[in-house]
């Protein structure tokens, strides 16, 4: 049925694209420095039918989690008087106390609490871990080493004040196998009666490996599950929200976490994250962001309902076009030589994809032309720099309208070996588009030695 409907839309699709557009056009937008050669131009000026199935099958995915959002809205009544919010406490706050049931039944949990005050993602899985963990307790990470930004949280890096095992938390890691998969001889032997939480990351971080899927997700719970029932499962949920037609909690996470300037704040909502699981572990969290004996019954929405409500319905359609332009990110740099994570032909599993440029110079350059093609702050050129909570310099481009967005269009990587770069987001894949043939004229394609 796919392939007869794709059939009876490519011309339409093809007309609409412009796949004919004038070489003359695509040049005038670039700077003399990044002119594309014959072998870049037309590259993403081209929709073949491989593209069109792939585009139609995320439009497949958008719809199915669209009509979860909506059955949700519906059963809990969402109107117009739950953008309205109360001042000082947040005492009996209808709208956030409503968005939290709402959440929560999109993602299949007992509760959530969707709250402006999570600083980020990075708050977000903090509040959960420090909620939930007590001195004595383990910690395993079981998909290698953990994002750069836990690692302070952890006690890993850093000066350890506050760190998880600064307070007395102990902490395991398992490491990736050779081809850089979740080791899952090993973890069927590493969960203890110690074993408080087992954390599940799935996105793939500044790391290169795939990101996790929820089927993968959900074989983890159950092995950890079979060694110790009473292990939390917690997963670190940024990047993957509506990229597949489940989240980590309806498949057995007791506890998940994030943040909404990824994906489900649809782009709009300026600030805040999410936990969403078991109803006292999600009650525990909240007290850490909050206060013992407050929990998730204060905290004011600061007249922000709207734009939360607003950004949950249109979470769907803004990851699905994210994923389209993850889609042509990796085939267009694929066909230059360059190695993609994940490859084109792969399912997407989150908004990131990632990029093996090989090259410190071809790392800035890539960035510095999404920064030229990003509708705020174009005229800046992105330079690698410190930035708290990472070891290494990074070079970011991210001209959005949310500082930090990732569900906006950006591009960052670490300046390390073998310089990846990570693009993120797009609310259209026609933005990501002008912005990676930039992109690609800026760098080439890839040539020894820096072909991977």
């Amino acid at each position: 049925m796919a392939t007869s409907k794709l059939d009876a839309t490519t011309g339409d699709f093809k007309s609409l694209l412009g796949t004919q557009m004038d070489q003359s056009d695509n040049i005038e937008s670039l700077s003399p420095s990044s002119q594309p050669d014959s072998r870049t131009s037309h590259l993403t000026t081209q929709i073949d039918q491989d593209t069109l199935q792939a585009f139609y099958r995320i439009d497949m995915q958008v719809k199915k989690n669209l009509a979860k959002v909506l059955a949700a809205f519906k059963a809990h009544r969402v109107g117009a008087h739950h953008f309205s919010s109360v001042s000082g406490y947040g005492h009996d706050d209808l709208g956030r106390d409503t968005l939290d049931k709402v959440f929560a039944q999109i993602v299949e949990a007992e509760a959530a609490a969707v709250r402006v005050q999570f600083v980020s993602g990075t708050h977000a899985i903090a509040c959960a871990l420090f909620g939930v963990l007590r001195p004595g307790d383990e910690m395993l990470a079981i998909a290698g080493t953990p994002y750069d930004t836990l690692e302070e949280v952890i006690g890993t890096r850093g000066s350890g004040q506050g760190s998880l095992r600064d307070f007395g938390v102990d902490y395991r890691e398992l490491a990736l196998t050779e081809d850089h998969q979740v080791d899952f001889e090993k973890l069927a032997a590493s969960v203890t009666e110690k074993t408080k939480l087992v954390l599940i990351q799935r996105s793939c971080g500044y790391s290169w490996r795939s990101s996790l899927s929820i089927h993968i997700i959900n074989k983890i719970i159950q092995l950890v599950k079979q060694q110790n029932i009473n292990t939390i499962c917690f997963v670190d949920n940024c990047y993957g929200e509506f990229t597949e037609d489940k989240e980590p909690t309806a498949g057995g996470a007791d506890l998940m976490a994030g943040s909404l300037i990824k994906n489900p704040g649809g782009t709009i909502a300026t600030t805040g994250g999410y936990i969403a699981g078991r109803a006292e572990l999600v009650e525990a969290a909240a007290c850490r962001l909050t206060a013992p004996g407050i929990g998730s019954s204060g905290g004011a929405t600061l007249e922000q309902g709207r734009l939360m409500y607003q950004g949950l319905f249109l979470a769907p359609q803004m990851v699905g076009e994210a994923m389209k332009g993850n889609y042509l990110i990796a085939k267009t740099f694929e066909s230059l030589g360059y190695a993609t994570n994940p490859p084109a032909p792969a399912q997407q599993r989150e908004v990131i994809q990632a990029v093996k440029l090989g090259s410190a110079d071809k790392l800035v350059a890539f960035c510095q032309a999404v920064q030229q093609h990003s509708p705020i702050d174009s005229y800046v050129s992105p330079v690698p720099a410190e930035m708290p909570g990472y070891d290494d310099k990074l070079v970011m481009a991210g001209g959005s309208f949310i500082d930090g967005s990732t569900s906006e269009l950006s591009a960052d990587g670490p300046m390390r070996e073998p310089y990846v770069v990570y693009c993120q987001g797009g609310t259209h894949w026609t933005h990501v588009a002008i912005a990676l043939e930039a992109a690609a004229a800026a760098i080439g394609p890839a040539t020894s030695p820096d072909k991977p």
